[in-house]
């Protein structure tokens, strides 16, 4: 076993040793081992990489649009030059198995897509002669330095495709507090960004630390904005404390996601869609669908064949191809989740599938939890309600449409709501009247391209607009709206300004 490799923080385009005496471990999930260790960067550090933004804003936010847009063009290449090796470093780091670490990539990629389409989708408005002599445009312009706080489970996509492309692409430039978890993708991305993209220095710097140390993010003026992705609990003391600072605020937070299968769905196909949207990821995304609420008349039936492909599903090492199911990101994580499957045990649910315990060969020391069904959950179970983040589907029966529908509602989250039917009346109907921010109908992950926004509701979205699509155009750039008059010959013998300068015009 090799020792871990001590990593550093980048401060205007600088790899620097901290000053801390606190790193924190990164592990390989699969094996256990401890791979790298990241620095709890101090509260100089942060500021340190706050100025170099500030600083490197002031030219940047200059540069012309036509400049940005190709500098992304460029980048977009190197993502894709670079995909092989960013997928098995977000596998090995997170756990999840190759395909949906790649996936993780490719959903960095698609939004610095977006982000070179910004000649057209950042445009502004304007209008001639809105009154006698008047003009008047409205631009969209940068904010300044803006952050983005990273959870641990997309270390790929959530930092280099929901915060970087749009946010850099605008204007703007960016500091990156990075998952102490899951920090080396992020990090090996920022490597390429200056010595492949050579973008100047300071438009991204990246630090390690503590909440503690993050605080500042929240608190400085010169952060403009704050998107953030992590517990509800964290995002509300997110919103409110650097909204109360006077900055623009994305917080997504928790969800618990769930399916309405009704009697007329296609089964069999229902059944994949909810494999895969449950135990993707290792269940470790804020997409998940871990509750399925299922029609009484076909609940036992589809309860058997769930089980059926839950057990089908191979539980090994991330990077292996062969592998379905992989680790979960920790072993603290891994005891979460073991601990609320005992918990929904204890609540009254019925144990159908128990994915605890589970060994690979050759792995034994990996963070693994094998797919697990609970069955009858009822309303007040907190096992039904809370986020459990691993690879665990809960199952509730209902009588009908209507029943499924409320009780879906019910809950305080609603990032995402999918139904499984084949009628387009209840398709319609649950369209109209879920909660859910992201709708899928036959679709077990209602997620969105990156030109739509990522559009949660309730507690799993605090703020005005959401990442992505033209709300994160939006909420990367501020409002500038200009009028201008040019004196003709006859107004320059005009004595006096009236009180509206000529702006109001009535017959």
């Amino acid at each position: 076993m090799s020792d871990p490799i001590r990593k550093k923080y980048c401060v205007n385009g600088e790899w620097k040793e901290s000053k801390t005496d606190k790193y924190m471990p990164v592990t390989d999930s699969s094996t256990g081992e401890v791979i790298a260790e990241v620095p709890c960067c101090t509260y100089e550090e942060v500021e340190e990489a706050i100025t170099a933004a500030h600083e490197a804003f002031q030219t940047w936010s200059m540069e012309s649009l036509s400049r940005r847009t190709q500098m992304m063009f460029r980048w977009r290449n190197i993502l894709i030059d670079h995909l092989d090796e960013l997928t098995v470093l977000c596998a090995k780091e997170l756990g999840k198995n190759l395909n949906e670490a790649k996936g993780d990539v490719l959903k960095a990629i698609e939004p610095t897509e977006l982000a070179c389409g910004l000649p057209a989708i950042s445009q502004g408005v304007a209008s001639l002669q809105v009154t006698r002599g008047f003009d008047t445009a409205s631009y969209r312009m940068p904010l300044g330095v803006v952050a983005g706080i990273v959870p641990f489970n997309f270390p790929a996509m959530i930092p280099w495709g929901w915060m970087v492309p749009l946010a850099i692409a605008t204007g703007n430039t960016v500091v990156l507090k990075a998952s102490s978890a899951t920090p080396l993708t992020a990090m090996r991305i920022l490597e390429l960004f200056y010595e492949e993209g050579g973008f100047p220095k300071g438009v991204v710097n990246l630090v390690t630390c503590s909440r503690k140390e993050a605080e500042l993010l929240l608190t400085d003026p010169r952060v403009k904005a704050v998107t953030f992705v992590g517990t509800t609990a964290v995002g509300k003391h997110i919103y409110s404390t650097a909204a109360a600072h006077g900055k623009r605020v994305q917080a997504q937070c928790e969800a618990k996601n769930h399916a309405l299968v009704l009697e007329d769905a296609d089964l069999e196909n229902s059944t994949n869609a909810i494999i895969n949207s449950t135990y993707g990821c290792g269940g470790m995304r804020c997409m998940a669908l871990p509750v399925v609420v299922v029609q009484e008349s076909i609940a036992d039936e589809f309860v058997a064949m769930l089980k059926k492909k839950a057990e089908a599903l191979v539980v090994g090492c991330a990077y292996d191809p062969k592998t379905n199911l992989g680790a979960l990101v920790s072993a603290a994580h891994r005891d979460s989740v073991c601990n609320w499957i005992q918990k929904g045990i204890d609540e009254g649910a019925e144990l159908v599938l128990d994915g605890r315990g589970v060994v690979v060969p050759g792995f034994e020391n990996g963070f693994f939890v094998g797919p697990t069904i609970l069955d009858h959950v009822k309303p007040g179970m907190t096992v039904g309600d809370r986020e459990i983040f691993g690879p665990v589907t809960l199952i509730k029966r209902v009588k009908d449409f209507e029943e499924g529908l409320a009780l879906m509602n019910a809950n305080p989250f609603a990032n995402g709501s999918v139904i499984f039917t084949q009628s387009g009346y209840y398709a319609r109907q649950f369209e109209l009247r879920t909660d859910g921010g992201m709708v899928g109908i036959n679709v077990g992950i209602p997620v969105p391209t990156a030109y739509f926004p990522f559009s949660g509701n309730k507690d799993s979205f605090f703020g005005d607009q959401h990442v992505l699509g033209l709300d994160g155009v939006r909420f990367y750039t501020r409002a500038k709206t200009v009028t201008k008059h040019w004196y003709e010959e006859h107004a320059k013998k005009v004595k006096k300004v009236d009180t509206w300068e000529g702006t109001v015009e009535r017959i």
